[in-house]
């Protein structure tokens, strides 16, 4: 009997080992998504970028994959938030442009279009999964008295700015914890303020300065999220405010670049902060950034995390045009037409490195066509979930090197600012539509992009049957838009 017993006992200790590894082998990765504000597709080493250093983003990609055909949903940053996180193009979205409420000052703190109640984000579906889910940066979606707030819309812990105008000054008062104002030990700025050239001091210039810099509180928080849920699944989405304006960046970040480019004072008569050194900033803000992307990696494989963690490193929309941006010095697009704001590529072709010990090929690229609005559908199939209902495509298979990968028959980008834009992606062409709310009748633009990557022949004319072609593309792919100023399509070409 007692040998009956002690078998039965070892065979009970021999199915729990079991069931642990299978436990252990089917664990669910967590993920790290490092979101870029304003980052220019070439501004990055990776990327080709020659003179701004970002060792770690060139780890990052020399241990993952680098995507070199990837696109934003749209070209400015509400919008491109919403349909990351929702998974919907622009033609589909609720939130299309960026509905600014409210005013710059913190008594007039109002946000900017709030997600509606009920909506299905890429938090939701992590928590579906059993995830812990965190957002730090900036938010856009909503403030903390709407149904945009972040912890309504599926993250259980949220810090950063919740209103886009305040994340123009990286010393602001305060910065949001969940539903709370986390006070800073900086004094309220208006940052927009433009110096008299031929008065300015240095003291004028550090009027625009404070005590706490809001990414490097952000990226403490986030170590202390990793820390509290390292024994669970997490998804921590960290939309970064940088390299996005005002020019402003710890002091020692503008004096490892001060001395090599010949800068010359910006005096704030574009926008946003004066700063004597303009390039030498720009620089440092996305060392900076990639700084953070450091301490991060670091900070996960301190705690034996490295080799189940996902890190995905992307950007908003294309370079930012004023303020003080040198983006021609810098070559920020490359040799790409447009910046933010733009349906040309500059404006919407977007840097995603993706990195998974043993799971994503070392040192890879993929020319696959995608967009931000595929990552709903890709996380959903990562973890077993519905994706709801995106206009996204699964990119898992291209991650880990199969060869089943779906792909789109064409990219749609719908964008009512800067005078109403359409853009439709489809193998080499590239058709575009521009002044739409001004010419609801407006010619299409066709480029090659495999003779014409600079979209500068338009060759609209020797292809009349393509034409026809994109205006049921845009048939097809357009949703009335919920607001009348975001609706720019000829209503003989919606839907019916």
């Amino acid at each position: 009997m007692k040998k009956q017993i002690g078998l039965a006992l070892f065979l009970l200790g021999w199915s729990a080992l079991f069931a642990q590894h299978k436990q252990v082998q089917t664990k669910l990765p967590n993920i790290i998504f490092f979101y870029a504000d304003d980052l220019g597709y070439a501004e990055t080493e990776p990327y080709g970028q020659q003179l701004i250093k970002t060792p770690h983003l060139r780890k990052l990609a020399h241990e993952g994959l680098r995507f070199i055909n990837h696109y934003t949903s749209t070209p400015v940053c509400a919008p491109a938030r919403c349909m990351l996180l929702t998974g919907k193009h622009g033609g589909q979205s609720y939130i299309r442009g960026n509905y600014e409420l409210g005013g710059f000052a913190d008594s007039l703190e109002a946000g900017q279009m709030p997600l509606p109640e009920g909506t299905y984000t890429m938090a939701h579906l992590f928590k579906k999964a059993g995830y812990h889910t965190g957002a730090i940066g900036k938010w856009g979606l909503g403030m903390q008295n709407t149904t945009g707030s972040p912890n309504k819309q599926g993250f259980d812990y949220f810090f950063g700015y919740l209103d886009q105008k305040q994340a123009h000054n990286y010393y602001p008062s305060h910065l949001w914890e969940n539903e709370q104002k986390y006070p800073l030990q900086n004094k309220e700025k208006f940052v927009h303020i433009p110096l008299d050239s031929t008065k300015a001091t240095a003291k004028d210039f550090g009027q625009f300065s404070g005590k706490q810099y809001a990414p490097e509180i952000m990226t403490e928080k986030a170590m202390a999220f990793i820390d509290k849920n390292r024994n669970n699944p997490f998804f921590l989405y960290l939309p970064y405010t940088l390299p996005h304006l005002s020019l402003q960046v710890p002091q020692e970040y503008v004096d490892r670049y001060k001395n090599l480019f010949h800068d010359r004072p910006y005096y704030g008569q574009n926008g946003y902060t004066a700063t004597p050194y303009p390039r030498a900033t720009y620089a440092g803000m996305i060392t900076y950034l990639d700084d953070q992307v450091g301490l991060i990696m670091k900070h996960i494989q301190s705690l034996g995390l490295d080799d189940n963690t996902i890190i995905l490193f992307s950007s908003d929309n294309g370079t930012g045009f004023n303020g003080g941006i040198d983006y021609r010095f810098f070559k920020s697009v490359d040799s790409l037409r447009g910046l933010k704001m733009d349906v040309f590529e500059g404006g919407i072709k977007v840097p995603l490195i993706v990195r998974w010990p043993k799971k994503i090929k070392a040192n890879t690229e993929t020319d696959l066509i995608s967009a931000q609005y595929d990552l709903m559908a890709t996380f959903a199939q990562l973890i077993q979930q519905d994706p709801g209902n995106t206009n996204g495509l699964s990119m898992l298979p291209t991650w880990l090197g199969q060869n089943n990968q779906k792909k789109h028959a064409y990219l749609y980008f719908e964008y009512p600012e800067k005078g109403g834009q359409v853009a439709i992606r489809e193998g080499q062409w590239k058709a575009v539509k521009l002044d739409l709310k001004n010419n609801p009748k407006a010619k299409w633009q066709l480029y090659n992009l495999k003779t014409d990557p600079w979209e500068q022949e338009n060759i609209a004319e020797n292809h009349p049957e393509l034409l026809d072609h994109f205006d049921q593309i845009v048939k097809q792919e357009h949703r009335p838009a919920h607001i009348k100023e975001w609706e720019i399509i000829d209503s003989k070409l919606v839907k019916k």
